[in-house]
């Protein structure tokens, strides 16, 4: 979910990485993944919020305990030759940046007190309009972490009066928000049980005797793995990343080396490009997905058999793009290595060590099984979404696939419940108060004058929806801030609704890999050390152009074809 940027953690206590060097095991389940090792990615920290440094991760690691015979030998062995031990650091500075602070603040007392007050806006829609900007402001310049700063957001909202108690929380009930929760907790049962990466493995069994089919493996079990595994930044962080590590360390392909370019910084940037496709491709496969379908029912759009349908339009752009990912990079960016002969060799040797599938595999794999098929059939059973992952979470929870101590160290899960209820809820009352209506026909009105067909209003919104985001670092909050406007515009152009809606949420995948910050998968891949900087703006920037060329060309006719506009 990554497309999250969250505070969150991540430990991998059930695997250890995949080498195709027989000295380097892939996963071995006995051991943890430790800074020690070389094949480890992970330090035993935390992943990257929306400005944080980029040395965190996804989920909370288990409290290591101390050995007492095993720390009382070191204390007596220790003379007084030995040398004194180092200091530690001060701690950084608490509290909120001052700039940032200074400046997200600023934006909404300008707004409030010296911008006039429109005639067809009320005191309360422009004082809320002008905490909405402040706080999304904070999001973006990061003063404070971002749940931090959304709880300043709605306590401003609350003592200003702008709204009252219960329908500031009001939020905190939404059914989306909770089944986003609810999907990190499954992504923590693929990792601790290692199905995932059983299932990448195979891939690389089966497609790895090339570094290209190499690629397609990892992208293929990608797409395959989506739907079951609902958040980009823990496939990544879960999954792929310590495969493409232990694959690159294995051919002498090191991080932060100029070996970095023999194998390892193409498979990191092929599959870090290729995951937005994976994330656009299916309604369950990222948090954000969900929302824009939420927030469009706000708005009246909605969309019938929305599983089935946000997948048919999806289908022929993505799996294009999918296709054409690692053969692009393959000439833009080629790896130094063209073969990989030992890869399915050391895949199935893995797969051996793994053993047969175990029994918290197979429960996750029915557990999964079950959510897809009430998601997609939840309509015609009457079945909302939600209460379908909760049936499957609590037959995890009962079967001890997870426990709750899982649940309750899934720091993520409940930040994004805190900060994003805050934003989504804030947005929700922007609509029910007029501030979005009132946007729309300012940018309809502006469209107008310009004598702009719906077609040509359409590329000029989504264009816009998707460069505005080199200036976020989470696409869920990008979704919070700005769907609801954006897709309000769409409507007041002309643009056909479903269109529109569907349009802006695959937009919002697809922008996911445009910097090293732009979503919490490119905080993950940026941070395995394999990629420069410059390489991912330049490479993020060729594959914006070329999914929109899918995207723009395929896409459109696909959607003309199934009658959507």
């Amino acid at each position: 979910m990554e497309s999250l940027a969250l505070h969150c953690s991540f430990t991998t206590t059930t695997t250890t990485p995949f080498s195709l060097n027989p000295g380097i095991s892939l996963h071995s389940r006995s051991k943890p993944i430790s800074r020690s090792s070389p094949p480890s990615i992970f330090p035993p920290s935390s992943f990257p919020s929306l400005r944080s440094p980029l040395n965190s991760l996804l989920f909370s690691p288990l409290p290591k305990r101390r050995n007492p015979l095993l720390f009382l030998t070191r204390a007596t062995s220790q003379n007084d030759k030995d040398p004194p031990p180092q200091t530690t650091p001060p701690p950084p500075p608490q509290g909120a940046k001052l700039l940032p602070f200074l400046i997200s603040i600023s934006i909404g007392l300008i707004v409030r007190f010296l911008i006039p007050i429109p005639v067809e806006v009320t005191l309360q829609a422009w004082q809320l309009f002008a905490i909405f900007l402040s706080t999304i402001t904070g999001l973006v310049l990061s003063p404070l972490p971002v749940g931090a700063w959304a709880f300043l957001g709605l306590t401003t909202s609350i003592v200003t009066g702008t709204l009252p108690f219960t329908t500031a929380f009001g939020a905190f009930t939404n059914e989306v928000i909770w089944l986003i929760v609810i999907s990190f907790f499954f992504a923590r049962g693929f990792v601790k049980t290692g199905l995932g990466d059983r299932i990448a493995t195979y891939f690389v069994k089966w497609l790895g005797k090339s570094t290209l089919g190499l690629s397609y493996g990892l992208t293929l079990s990608e797409a395959l793995i989506a739907p079951a595994m609902p958040s980009t930044t823990a496939r990544a962080g879960g999954v792929f990343v310590p495969i493409i590590k232990s694959l690159s360390l294995s051919a002498g392909s090191r991080p932060g080396d100029p070996s970095s370019r023999k194998l390892g910084s193409y498979l990191v940037q092929s599959q870090f490009q290729a995951s937005t496709n994976s994330s656009a491709l299916f309604l369950a496969a990222s948090a954000q997905n969900l929302l824009c379908l939420k927030l469009a029912e706000e708005l009246g759009i909605i969309i019938l058999n929305p599983w089935v349908s946000w997948f048919k339009a999806a289908s022929l752009p993505a799996l294009v793009s999918l296709l054409l990912t690692p053969l692009i990079l393959y000439k833009f960016y080629p790896p130094e290595i063209k073969d990989t002969p030992d890869a399915p060799a050391m895949a199935a040797k893995k797969l051996e060590q793994m053993g047969p599938v175990t029994k918290n595999e197979w429960i996750m794999v029915g557990a999964m099984l079950l959510a897809v098929t009430l998601w997609v059939c939840g309509d015609i059973l009457g079945i909302p979404s939600v209460v379908a992952a909760m049936i499957c979470l609590s037959m995890l929870l009962l079967l001890g696939v997870l426990d709750w101590d899982d649940c309750l160290s899934e720091k993520s899960a409940w930040d994004t419940l805190a900060w994003f209820a805050v934003l989504v809820g804030m947005a929700s009352q922007l609509t029910n108060l007029g501030i979005v209506s009132w946007m729309s026909g300012c940018v309809a009105k502006s469209l107008q004058s310009l004598s702009l067909s719906w077609p040509v209003a359409f590329v000029v919104l989504q264009a816009s929806y998707f460069l505005i985001h080199y200036l976020f670092a989470s696409q869920t909050g990008h979704v919070g801030a700005l769907y609801s406007a954006f897709l309000a515009m769409h409507l007041a152009a002309g643009v056909p609704g479903v269109l529109a809606v569907l349009a802006l949420g695959y937009n919002t995948n697809l922008f996911g890999s445009i910097t090293h910050d732009s979503s919490g998968q490119a905080a993950v891949y940026y941070g395995a050390g394999y990629m420069e900087l410059p390489d991912v703006f330049k490479m993020g920037f060729v594959m914006a152009i070329v999914n929109a060329i899918v995207w723009g060309g395929v896409g459109t006719l696909w959607w003309k074809f199934l009658g959507i506009y």
